[in-house]
Order: C-alpha cells, then structure tokens, then sequence
C-alpha cells in the first residue's frame, strides 16, 4: 500500500487541456514547471485510504459531466490564474469534502474556489504584466469537465493514478 499523499483533480476537454498546458509552457518558470495545468480540487488526501478515495470518486462520477465557465483571470500576486465556476462541481466537491472531512488539512477544508493556474513564482511586475495582457478583451467561456484524476504526490511530478469520466463521457 503506498501511504503518499494524493491530490484530486477535474479533468477538463483536451482542448481546454491544452490551452492552458500551452500557457503553463510559455509562462510557468521552466525549473519549475512539473506539470501539466491542473484544477486542484483537494491537495492532499491520505495515500493509505487510496482504495475507499477511488471507491467513492467512482461513485460521485455517476452523472452527467457538468460543464465550467472560464469567468476571469486572476492576479496571484507572483502569477496568474483563469477562474472557473461550476456549480455542479463545487457541490460535488463539498459533498466529497463532507465524506473526507477527517482527512482534510486545512487548505482543503477551506477551499472553496476553482482554477487553473498558468503562471506562478515570478516577479510581481511579470504576473501583472501577463494577467493585464490575459485579461484585455477577455471573455468568458465554457469548458466540458471530463472526470476526476487521482495523483500521487511524492515530493516531486505527480505520478498518475486512476482516473474516473463521467457516466456520459467516453474515454
């Protein structure tokens, strides 16, 4: 059994999936860059339950896959993020934070916002600069979620563990 934290994320459309890889590329500091663009939605569940956390996601991907709004861009002080609204998907959330809920660290008790973030640890004047040039003549948009991920942290990339699709996605 391998006792590593795990992180939950939403899977989105590949191509939203490779808009925001392709920013991630071009902005995210390339050192630092491990990843593809993600929508975290739980940053450390406990490695040990990964069988009962698999179980319930699978059970909590039965319905129909909802679909985001990409609403905003958003200055993180050292980075930029695009945010999402999904009603759907928060409640979804919260009714998986309501069965984790002795699991939960605090950062994921207290979530509550969904995006994606494209940049990050940066000088300030460089996020402002890229979220003032996202942000001009923005306009929202909409994203199919296909499904939740399940990755294991071990203190660098995550490695991929299972995924579920909603019941009417493909894989």
């Amino acid at each position: 059994m391998d006792d590593c934290p795990l992180i939950l994320t939403a899977l989105l459309d590949e191509p939203a999936r490779q808009h925001f890889d392709d920013l991630r590329r071009r902005h995210f500091p390339a050192g630092r860059n491990h990843i593809d663009a993600h929508l975290t939605l739980f940053h450390h569940l406990p490695g040990d339950h990964e069988s009962e956390i698999s179980h319930t996601v699978s059970d909590a991907v039965r319905r129909p896959a909802p679909t985001a709004r990409v609403t905003g861009v958003r200055l993180l002080g050292r980075g930029v993020a695009f945010t999402l609204a999904c009603p759907e998907l928060a409640t979804l959330r919260r009714d998986l934070a309501r069965a984790w809920d002795p699991w939960l660290t605090g950062q994921d008790r207290g979530k509550d916002d969904l995006h994606v973030t494209v940049q990050n640890k940066v000088d300030p004047s460089e996020a402002r600069a890229l979220h003032d040039g996202l942000a001009s003549g923005f306009e929202p948009y909409d994203v199919p979620v296909t499904g939740l991920a399940l990755w294991h942290y071990r203190g660098g990339p995550w490695s991929p563990g299972p995924r579920h699709h909603f019941d009417d996605v493909r894989s």
